[in-house]
């Protein structure tokens, strides 16, 4: 392959097979295109037998179902919730709508999830839960994160939306949460276009998903309204492409883990770069993203190298941007001179490369080729 690529390579393509279409074509067919049908159902308990929970809810997105998980534990005005600053605004913007205060942590150097030894640390009387976000390829140490729950009496809200497929030590993600949650968004590994869904084992709290997803009608008089909730239905439509892609979820993962084994093997000599291991000792990387972070040499050099790499046909893209050091929570006033040094680290100077399922095994030689060759003009 020469080093020029005519076809430009996204960071993320998602696969829509013939299968997945076909199975489209033949629910709108059967004219059960809305929020009612029997594809939902059966994709919920296809959810609930993946994740080994007992009540799955489908909705509109990920980031509806983290807010349909603050509203069903109550926690509102005078709580707090701990999650890291590392992560996705749908976390912080769940509990902010809730009239609750977010508790930030920073990152683990390795795993980029919550660094756990600071948690103990920012719990007060008023902490009622933990956020917890999976964050690209690792799950959180769910031995540690639990035993903290079960010492202080705390709810567990699982943001899995990277991690359908994933496993804590041979325990699926999405079933450690009194709360957990997916995404269906066209860059996970399972997707519905648009969509969410929770998980839990208690029964009233999965009747409080369904009344919250659905603008709370009334038992008695359906437009006397029992409660303020939300639109966040998901559709029969979105349910057959997600049974349709559920059938090769294990193909999936393992591809997953096959682009994110041969990055690692063409860029391991690579200096003044930190890239994750394949495994620890708790999990296999299961890859959402396959992250980059600039090292040494190659500090305050993003933005330079992913714009060589576009140049090249090859978009990459930044990681998260930390809670702390957002413009509108500054303005609201909040995280006021906060410090989360890891945290900065990894939003000032990690991206991540194209991981998407469509990507060929030459593709990625030809990327791990181009970064090397940018790279190496700074040594």
């Amino acid at each position: 392959m020469s080093l020029k690529s005519n076809k430009f390579i996204p960071v993320n393509e998602p696969v829509v097979t013939s299968s997945d279409a076909k199975s489209v074509y033949e629910t709108v067919k059967s004219g059960w295109i809305s929020s009612t049908g029997n594809k939902i159902n059966e994709f919920e308990k296809q959810l609930a037998k993946i994740t080994k929970r007992k009540f799955c809810c489908c909705v509109s997105s990920g980031t509806a179902a983290l807010e349909i998980a603050m509203k069903s534990l109550n926690i509102n005005k005078k709580s707090e919730v701990i999650m890291p600053t590392f992560t996705i605004i749908s976390n912080a913007n769940a509990i902010i709508k809730s009239f609750a205060k977010p508790v930030l942590i920073d990152s683990d150097p390795v795993t980029w999830n919550i660094k756990i030894e600071d948690i103990e640390k920012k719990i007060s009387k008023k902490t009622k839960a933990i956020m917890l976000p999976h964050i690209y390829g690792f799950p959180n140490n769910m031995d540690k994160i639990l035993k903290i729950c079960k010492k202080y009496s705390l709810y567990l809200i699982e943001d899995a939306a990277e991690m359908i497929g994933q496993k804590f030590r041979g325990k699926p993600c999405g079933s450690f949460g009194d709360i957990s949650t997916f995404s269906f968004y066209a860059n996970k590994h399972i997707t519905t276009g648009e969509g969410g869904a929770l998980f839990t084992n208690d029964k009233k709290l999965y009747e409080k998903f369904r009344e919250l997803r659905n603008l709370s009608f009334g038992k008695k008089e359906r437009f006397n309204h029992d409660d303020l909730s939300w639109n966040y239905r998901f559709t029969n439509i979105q349910a057959s492409i997600g049974l349709s892609q559920l059938k090769r979820l294990s193909k999936i993962v393992k591809r997953k883990r096959e682009i994110g084994k041969l990055y690692n093997q063409y860029l391991k000599n690579c200096k003044n770069i930190f890239i994750q291991p394949n495994k620890l000792n708790y999990a296999d990387n299961i890859y959402w993203v396959y992250g980059v972070l600039l090292k040494d040499k190659l500090r305050n050099k993003k933005k330079i190298i992913q714009k060589e790499l576009l140049k090249n046909n090859i978009e990459t893209r930044p990681f998260f941007w930390p809670m702390h050091k957002q413009k509108i929570f500054n303005q609201m006033g909040l995280f006021k001179n906060e410090k989360h040094p890891v945290a900065e680290n990894l939003s000032k100077n990690g991206f991540y490369l194209p991981s998407g399922l469509g990507l060929k095994n030459n593709q990625i030689k030809y990327i791990s080729k181009i970064l090397i060759k940018i790279i190496t003009k700074f040594y």
